[in-house]
């Protein structure tokens, strides 16, 4: 399937650059503004999280990610758009999602990427039933998710009877020319093979070169997405206090991130977080060279779509910072020959 984040400006080296709205940290509408200057900037996609909560009190927000899509898409003309990540199988269920991507794809001008993922506690918890289990369970009902939206997608009418969800005699009638691009996030084994079965690209977030050849080797292809961790700031110092303001959660691991229920918990697991920690995972301040050292770990890995996760306290800055000098620098990247 075409990727459909691909613009003119790109086209020539294959390497697409994009922008994490973080939903949780900015108010909905600021959230748009910000897709909007990510387009002037130059960026060739924004990536929206998915989420009913933040991830801490100290963010302060978690919009509606389709909304604010469907609002950027109707205020921008050629960036792309995707969802980092939808979970398609507990607090939606899959024959909404295919619906609600369905939509965007027809009001963005195909312009939009359905981002999948298994998902945390933090979000699925909420709404009761059924409960948010361990991962075997999660994978097997995201793999059912995603065989509904397929089928969903392929016309007409169409009932499920699978272990965890189910499906009567439902149909989306409104599907583009174009079906969205389904990318899978995972880390491991089990989602590199789940993602090469039923998705049209792969997500992750760490340089990680086995996780991409693994999804390879199960017969994965398209576009690769990796959420790249940075800071912008005038200073270092700077960027490491704001990572540690409302972003030192990521530091916390993926087992700790996907279990824990509330912003509550995350800010206890994050207060063990130190400086050093932050400088060790993010690529902090003003050093143009250190954020082409982030995103050049990714290229190795295999990655082919760079998103600028960006931490640090002022986004036009970042903006300023990405459009003169970040987005050049990392579209000149190309796989180092170790």
């Amino acid at each position: 399937m075409t990727d459909t984040t691909s613009t003119p400006s790109s086209a020539s080296t294959g390497l697409k650059i994009g922008y994490k709205l973080a939903a949780e940290a900015f108010d909905p509408k600021e959230v748009v503004r910000q897709a909007v200057a990510a387009e002037r900037a130059g960026f060739d996609f924004v990536e929206v999280s998915d989420h009913f909560h933040p991830w801490v009190e100290a963010q302060g927000h978690s919009g509606f990610a389709f909304a604010m899509l469907a609002n950027a898409a109707a205020r921008t003309q050629r960036i792309g758009l995707v969802t980092g990540v939808t979970c398609p199988s507990y607090r939606y269920h899959p024959a909404v999602v295919a619906q609600a991507a369905a939509t965007l794809a027809i009001l963005s001008d195909d312009r939009f990427t359905l981002g999948v993922g298994a998902g945390e506690r933090l979000n699925e918890h909420v709404i009761g039933e059924p409960a948010f289990r361990g991962v075997h369970e999660r994978h097997e009902r995201f793999r059912e998710s995603l065989e509904i939206i397929r089928l969903l997608w392929s016309g007409g009418y169409h009932s499920y009877s699978g272990k965890h969800l189910q499906l009567e005699d439902a149909r989306v009638f409104d599907l583009p020319e174009r079906l969205p691009v389904i990318a899978v996030a995972g880390s491991g084994p089990a989602s590199a093979k789940l993602a090469a079965d039923l998705g049209d690209g792969l997500f992750g977030t760490e340089p990680d070169a086995g996780f991409v050849s693994a999804w390879k080797r199960d017969g994965g292809a398209g576009p690769v997405y990796g959420e790249v961790p940075l800071a912008w700031a005038p200073t270092e110092d700077a960027a490491v206090d704001a990572v540690l303001e409302k972003s030192a959660w990521a530091l916390t691991g993926w087992k700790v991130m996907a279990e824990l229920p509330n912003p509550v918990n995350f800010e206890a697991a994050a207060g063990f977080v130190t400086r050093d920690d932050v400088l060790g995972q993010f690529a902090c301040g003003p050093d143009l060279a250190k954020h082409v050292a982030a995103g050049q770990q990714f290229v190795d890995a295999g990655y082919d779509h760079l998103v600028t996760q960006n931490a640090g306290p002022d986004p036009d800055g970042f903006l300023e910072f990405a459009s003169s000098e970040l987005i050049p620098a990392w579209r000149a990247l190309t796989p180092s020959s170790s």
